[in-house]
């Protein structure tokens, strides 16, 4: 009896210890994964020691969008006081097109949405079709034609086919949200062809008119404009596109070569800003899929020029497509302004296609992105990270991280929260 009770006595001391093991086992395992987190060091960046970051939390990622989207997001109804027109020639800089936050750049999108156009053109130069608009009050801007529905797929290489105009329009507000500051305004605009191009069109552009199957189309002038058979059509005589502000006249571009454009030259090197400019640009064009910046654009006599970041229509052509080539600037030199590394490491998680869906929902075409597209961009950019944390397991912090004195002063609350 004896014998049976010490039996009975020990399975129950060996059941609770083996129920309190496994009510405790949960923290076990998180304590042992706790030294994977980030480390914040005093300026608000992040180091690591080579693992895995956590991710946001819930209650942090929503504080994040909402940040953010109060930021970016543009009033399209303000008024302001004074010729709007006038304003674009005031903020321009060598090393911005336009300042970070100011209630004008809502006005002036929907200024451009809605101004009367006064004249219409062939476009200027190139290989893509557009049209070259006067606005009421002497205005340039650029109009680039609707090609493709949003959800779409561009199938061959990642530069095929003709422009995709929402890419313009997202492209803009992509390049405010990342900082960066150097894309001209656009928005959305549907153009009617009889009643506003047709009556102003000069006779060159006039001629490229032509009706099919009731759609009112044209060809234009292009290295690709061929005809007929190239034409884009609208639906009627409705035309949808994006309409760029033409950069004030005194700020005159100067052409380059891309050194990344598939050829290489040994004896020109960059100079000043340049090399941080065109890895910046390569993050910008990789989270958009644009892989058609063969050439690049600077202010001409202007030595600290920023690379002006036009033409960003080649771009959301295949979500499920990732075209690592164009990160070829960033994991070959492994390099990256601080600033810029800041601003997206707090995109990640999701944040970046929340704010966007936000701060694009108030143009006049939205929706502009097919839900592929924004998922696209946080994969994307979880791989641009991940490509920084190798560089700096690498080289050291030191090296990657480039603080100069051409970085974008806009480190505030947002990155340190």
């Amino acid at each position: 009896m004896r014998l049976k009770t010490r039996f009975i006595i020990l399975g129950v001391i060996f059941s609770v210890f083996f129920i309190s093991f496994k009510m405790i086992e949960p923290e076990l395992e998180g304590s042992r994964g706790s030294g994977h987190a980030p480390v914040d060091s005093d300026d608000g960046s992040q180091h690591y020691d080579g693992r895995s970051k956590d991710v946001f939390s819930d209650e942090k990622l929503k504080r994040s969008v909402e940040r953010y989207v109060n930021k970016y997001a543009v009033d399209w109804n303000v008024t302001v006081a004074g010729s709007l027109w006038n304003v674009p020639v005031q903020w321009i800089n060598a090393r911005e097109i336009h300042p970070e936050i100011a209630p004008e750049i809502g006005a002036l999108l929907h200024k451009l949405s809605m101004s009367k156009i006064v004249r219409a053109g062939l476009g200027h130069r190139g290989t893509q079709l557009k049209m070259t608009l006067i606005l009421d009050g002497g205005q340039r801007a650029v109009f680039k034609p609707k090609w493709y529905q949003i959800d779409d797929i561009v199938k061959g290489k990642p530069y095929d086919g003709p422009d995709r105009h929402n890419g313009e329009i997202v492209g803009f507000h992509l390049n405010r949200i990342l900082g960066y500051r150097r894309s001209p305004l656009v928005a959305g605009r549907v153009v009617d062809m009889e009643k506003e191009i047709k009556p102003v069109a000069d006779q060159s552009l006039l001629d490229t008119f032509y009706v099919k199957d009731g759609n009112v189309c044209f060809f234009g002038k292009c290295m690709y404009c061929k005809g007929p058979e190239t034409g884009v059509c609208g639906e009627g005589s409705l035309l949808e596109g994006a309409i760029v502000l033409w950069l004030p006249e005194k700020w005159k571009l100067k052409n380059w070569r891309h050194p990344w454009g598939r050829t290489y030259r040994n004896d020109i090197k960059a100079l000043g800003p340049r090399l941080m400019d065109i890895v910046d640009a390569a993050v910008f064009d990789y989270l958009i899929g644009n892989a058609d910046r063969h050439h690049y654009e600077t202010f001409k006599d202007q030595p600290d020029s920023i690379m002006v970041m036009l033409d960003s229509a080649k771009s959301f052509g295949n979500p499920y497509h990732d075209e690592e080539s164009i990160l070829a600037p960033l994991y070959q030199c492994c390099r990256l302004r601080k600033s810029t590394w800041i601003r997206l490491d707090q995109l990640r998680d999701g944040v970046l296609s929340r704010v966007l869906r936000q701060v694009l929902l108030h143009d006049p075409l939205s929706p502009l992105l097919a839900d592929a597209h924004y998922e696209a961009m946080d994969r994307r950019l979880k791989h641009i990270l991940s490509i920084v944390e190798e560089c700096t397991d690498k080289d050291g912090e030191l090296h990657v991280f480039v603080q100069d004195k051409y970085s974008p002063q806009y480190v505030d609350e947002l990155d340190h929260s």
